[in-house]
């Protein structure tokens, strides 16, 4: 086995000059930080006080599933001679809390939307589950995962 180490900062900007003195006293928001790439503007969901115009670490981790299935999926595709000409996903989730104030998600859906101009369609839904079993967000949780693709061809006939 190889190992990948990874590495960021989260830096809390939301102090608004009480601290956490109050529930509502301070706001949500931070950035996340890795060494040479933008940075990500972070906040809690609507539902807990954040601020909606940044990302909330549902959505990230709804993205990184759709990130990692998209690119497990290119790269099986190109080997099985699939020629994909886009790609885009409509992923969802779903946050299911407990009155104590925790939860978690329970279910993500990928609805990846694919165009292809060569290759052999049939071969697609074999495909998306080589590139689940791939994908190492999806390995790494314990919700399930479910996929609901939808596949044109762009081939000439």
């Amino acid at each position: 086995m190889r190992r990948h180490d990874f590495h960021l900062e989260t830096l809390w900007v939301g102090n608004q000059g009480s601290g956490t003195s109050d529930y509502k006293a301070y706001s949500r928001a931070h950035v996340i930080r890795a060494s040479g790439k933008p940075e990500i503007q972070g906040s809690s969901d609507k539902a807990f006080h954040g601020d909606v115009t940044r990302w909330n670490p549902e959505e990230l981790l709804i993205a990184a599933l759709s990130q990692c299935h998209m690119l497990s999926f290119l790269h099986v595709a190109q080997a099985a001679g699939v020629v994909v000409e886009s790609y885009e996903d409509q992923a969802s989730g779903v946050l299911e809390t407990r009155p104590d104030g925790s939860g978690q998600i329970t279910e993500v859906t990928l609805r990846p939307r694919i165009q292809v101009s060569a290759g052999d369609l049939s071969q697609i839904p074999a495909l998306h589950r080589r590139a689940n079993h791939l994908c190492f967000i999806a390995n790494s949780v314990i919700f399930p995962v479910h996929h609901e693709p939808h596949t044109e061809s762009s081939a000439p006939h």
